[in-house]
């Protein structure tokens, strides 16, 4: 057997290689790898395995994500170019399935319209004052989906033994509550009464209408090409009448179906005849002459639809009428082209208008154009005066000296703190401006969610599998160290995009574990609030307004610019109110710290009953509503919490969950403490917690915690249960993780730095999935590549990282800019603040 042996150069070269590979990882927490190369390759030529390597930055990642934005925008803009910006067309043009008969119109969102979301909207537009007049023509194909449609208004009567006669007629259905009219007109043959009925519609006015024949003019020409010829020259007729009609009427609609694929081994003998080719000629017949008449739209993706459909089996029920699997899609289509516009549905973007830009939204874009001329032209001033000075021989600048140079200092200090800040606002405002374009305009497109156990355990499994092989050995040994507390937040939020992306919401027992995660944030919050209050006993205003800041700086810009209340990005509200409330608690006298405690034990006595008195008063919110509603709804702090229709039940909702939570951390800080201070617990090594006996005990119990509230997951009934039980037993599973992850020494001193630098940047991500990564405000999933789903969770999920991370490190640059720690400027910025926030909330009602 040969046996090769590297060189002792190469082997060194290699050690070298994966040294810096991996330490890219490990140092993922300090801001990834630094810059590239930090000098050119010595030789030219191709670069080398190490050299791309250090390329593997997020400098680089980000530049990547600019380039890749600018690209999109530019693909998406020539499509509109091309193909138009109408999503009425794209919802009648194109679609697919992403599985189990899920229909996925082309890029755009269908609503799923209930029978009572139907009758909504008829009555809304009836209130509107819009006279609801719908009217289907054609052959018995029409007429089937014409009584599929009114199935949604209580029309229920069985057509299937209906004679010939009663049938092949003109057909009318009224519901007066709802100023409703659907007909059906029985014209099988395109001929003469097709124009003569245009004429007719000159005084009917109907809003929409749907056309659709072709089979009957098949079956009578017996499939022969005089039969095609006559068609084209009747529809050509018909399309030039229509189409002036439509001139004259332009609030109408006209759509031209095309005729759906036969199931030609199942047709009777009298139809064989109409065979999938003679259909296609007369497809292409229609769509080539509706070129010259744009007005009528073609409705192409029915057909996709069942076609689509009959892969997966039968979809006839003689061989050319459909069974009612697809025509509750084309119903749906219907719907959302008819009623989207007016109803306004999260999830329904096609054929809806984006919102109109509001005055807050133009001055928030003036604002940031402000500060992109102001960062240009302070740029410019700072490199002219550089190149007024005289370098020295070795190209340094003299330094000024004297009181002049004191004073130019001074500018220069003040000039650099302006051209930072304008430039962190500018990069901030560059970021929302992209949000805006995915989520407040028709732009980019929007997909659907949907739901499989494939599409959310994959990701799942494959992100946890490369966390695991990203891992380092800690420098801390303590229990919920930081290194810790961020890879658990890191993956607790990649888990919840998952959870977002794939709308997962529907399966209880994956809801029920996102609970506890959100739950876990708090949890983490309380006890590392409370772990600084306690042992540091800085109660300062300025920490308190930077923490307050950090949380709050992207959802002010988000509602600025989105136009959305600050109630609508719930966790942010959630947390900056229990952050609020824990240092309220331990900010009043008597304040207790650590040291303070060591010094007069009965201080811990203090502790306790400021701890009881955050739950006690918890549960009297919880269980008078109305108490609840006067705290809460009162002005001028209303807004805050209150949704744009005025109703507080979701700030209930959201509240009520983790009511508990925060204070679970902050208790779970004093226990650990005291637990720490009489030495029951040694965590200053790499050792276990406990001896052998009681490390095994305690990892069992643990074990039966967890185990214990997934099987209650199971088996609780409904979410409105679920819910009513998590807030009381949440504490167990947190208790239960903390245990599992901390008992073993190895465990505890080992952490995942991918998830750790996910976890660092966790609440930009939370925030801007919202509008950057999702699409209408959650309900849907950008689409920036169509028709690839996969490469396109790629591609936009690479570009939402960069931008959370860039927001991160914006905030990060702010914070002690604009919340500084000498009382004078914070007081001043604190001013300025209330003067700009004052205004916005007269307009919200604050006032």
């Amino acid at each position: 057997m040969r046996v090769w042996v590297l060189p002792r150069r190469a082997l060194k070269r290699s050690l070298r290689f994966s040294k810096r590979f991996l330490g890219c990882f490990r140092n993922m927490s300090q801001d990834l790898c630094e810059p590239l190369l930090e000098s050119p390759p010595s030789k030219p030529g191709p670069y080398s395995a190490t050299d791309i390597i250090q390329m593997i930055n997020i400098r680089n990642a980000k530049l990547v994500a600019i380039l890749l934005i600018a690209g999109f925008v530019f693909y998406h803009g020539a499509l509109h170019v091309t193909y138009g910006a109408d999503s009425c067309k794209w919802l009648l043009s194109d679609g697919r399935f992403q599985g189990n008969n899920v229909w996925q119109s082309y890029g755009c969102m269908m609503h799923t319209y209930t029978p009572a979301n139907a009758q909504m909207c008829m009555e809304y537009l009836s209130f509107l004052h819009q006279k609801n007049k719908i009217v289907f023509v054609g052959d018995s194909r029409t007429r089937d989906l014409y009584f599929q449609f009114l199935r949604h208004f209580g029309f229920n009567e069985d057509v299937s033994n209906w004679k010939r006669e009663e049938r092949h007629k003109d057909h009318t259905f009224s519901a007066h509550n709802l100023n409703l009219e659907v007909h059906f007109k029985w014209r099988p043959i395109v001929n003469d009464s097709w124009i003569q009925m245009i004429d007719e519609f000159y005084h009917e006015e109907p809003t929409l209408t749907i056309a659709s024949a072709g089979s009957w003019q098949m079956k009578k020409s017996n499939g022969s090409a005089d039969g095609l010829m006559d068609f084209k020259v009747s529809f050509t007729s018909w399309a030039a009448k229509a189409d002036d009609y439509l001139a004259a009427k332009p609030r109408a609609r006209l759509i031209w179906s095309l005729q759906d694929p036969v199931d030609a081994e199942n047709l009777e003998p009298s139809r064989r005849m109409v065979t999938n080719e003679l259909i296609d000629e007369y497809n292409m017949a229609a769509m080539d002459i509706l070129k010259a008449n744009p007005r009528i739209w073609v409705w192409s993706s029915a057909r996709l639809v069942t076609q689509g459909m009959m892969s997966g089996g039968s979809v006839h029920t003689d061989g050319l009428h459909l069974i009612n699997a697809p025509k509750n899609i084309h119903v749906q289509m219907l719907l959302n082209l008819y009623c989207n516009d007016k109803m306004n549905y999260e999830d329904g973007t096609c054929c809806s208008a984006a919102d109109k830009v509001t005055v807050l939204q133009k001055i928030t874009f003036g604002f940031f154009g402000y500060c992109f001329f102001a960062w240009l032209a302070s740029s410019m001033w700072k490199r002219m005066e550089r190149r007024s000075r005289t370098p020295t021989t070795n190209g340094n600048v003299l330094p000024s000296t004297g009181n002049c140079g004191l004073r130019a200092s001074g500018r220069e200090d003040n000039l650099e703190k302006f051209i930072k800040v304008h430039g962190a606002f500018l990069r901030f405002g560059l970021i929302l401006v992209y949000g805006f374009l995915c989520d407040r305009t028709t732009f980019f497109m929007k997909d659907n969610k949907y739901f499989t156990n494939l599409n959310f355990w994959l990701p799942f499994g494959y992100l946890f599998a490369l966390g695991i092989f990203f891992t380092a050995e800690s420098k801390f040994t303590q229990v919920l160290h930081r290194d810790q507390t961020d890879e658990w937040k890191g993956w607790m939020q990649l888990v919840i995009l998952i959870y977002h992306m794939t709308g997962a919401s529907r399966i209880l027992p994956i809801y029920m574990h996102m609970r506890i995660l959100v739950s876990a944030y708090l949890f983490l919050s309380g006890f590392g609030h409370f772990t600084y209050f306690f042992k540091k006993g800085d109660f300062g205003l300025s920490r308190f307004f930077q923490v307050m800041f950090r949380m709050n700086f992207l959802v002010f810009g988000l509602c600025l610019m989105m136009n959305r209340p600050f109630q609508f990005y719930y966790f942010v509200p959630l947390i900056s109110y229990w952050y609020a409330v824990t240092y309220v608690v331990f900010a009043l006298p008597p304040r207790v710290t650590a040291m303070s405690c060591d010094a007069k034990p009965y201080n811990y006595l203090y502790v306790v009953l400021k701890l009881v008195a955050m739950l006690a008063f918890s549960s009297i919110l919880y269980t008078s509503e109305v108490f609840f509603e006067r705290i809460f709804v009162t002005r001028p702090w209303k807004a805050l919490f209150v949704t744009p229709d005025d109703d507080i039940h979701e700030w209930w909702f959201r509240w009520s969950l983790d009511r508990y939570s925060m204070a679970y951390g902050a208790i779970f800080g004093l226990g650990y403490h005291l637990v720490h201070k009489y030495h029951l617990v040694d965590d200053s090594n790499h050792s276990n917690l406990w001896t052998r006996g009681w490390t095994l005990a305690f990892t069992l119990l643990a074990t039966l915690g967890m185990g214990a509230y997934t099987t209650f997951t199971f088996f609780c009934r409904s979410k409105p249960e679920c819910n009513e039980v998590h807030s009381y037993v949440v504490f167990v599973p947190l208790l239960a993780f903390v245990v599992l992850r901390n008992v073993s020494g190895v465990l505890r001193t080992r952490y995942s730095t991918m998830f750790a630098w996910f976890g660092k940047i966790s609440l930009e991500l939370f925030v801007g999935q919202f509008h950057m990564w999702l699409a209408a405000d959650t309900h849907g999933v950008l689409v920036l590549v169509p028709s690839y789903p996969v490469a396109n969770v790629l591609v936009t999920s690479f570009i939402f990282v960069c931008l959370a991370h860039e927001i991160h490190r914006v905030t990060e640059v702010l914070t002690p800019l604009l919340v500084p720690n000498d009382w004078k400027p914070l007081l001043r910025n604190f001013l300025i603040f209330l003067c700009i926030l004052i205004p916005i909330g007269i307009q919200d009602g604050m006032f």
